[in-house]
């Protein structure tokens, strides 16, 4: 049988404000489903291709910000994103 461990961790109020809300809706206990997150994300970023993986966070250079905020605000979809999106 395998020994528990304690880690620790920082993250967010609005991570902890999601992980109290699930546990209070299921009632599964907290270092559970933190086991099985942690455990499902790994083995995804063993099986997976790592060119494949999306990660939650994007990071852009100020300049390229700026650009995707410029082209946001002028609210006109470019050729490739209508053909995407068809009909």
């Amino acid at each position: 049988m395998e020994r528990d461990t304690q880690i620790s961790a920082l993250v967010s109020r609005t991570t902890r404000a999601l992980l109290e809300r699930h546990v209070r809706a299921t009632g599964v206990k907290k270092g559970h489903l933190v086991e099985q997150a942690l455990r499902h994300h790994l083995q995804a970023l063993q099986e997976l291709p790592a060119d494949i993986v999306v990660h939650p966070t994007l990071v852009v250079s100020r300049r390229s910000g700026q650009t995707i905020l410029r082209e946001i605000r002028r609210g006109q979809a470019v050729p490739a994103l209508r053909s995407l999106l068809g009909d």
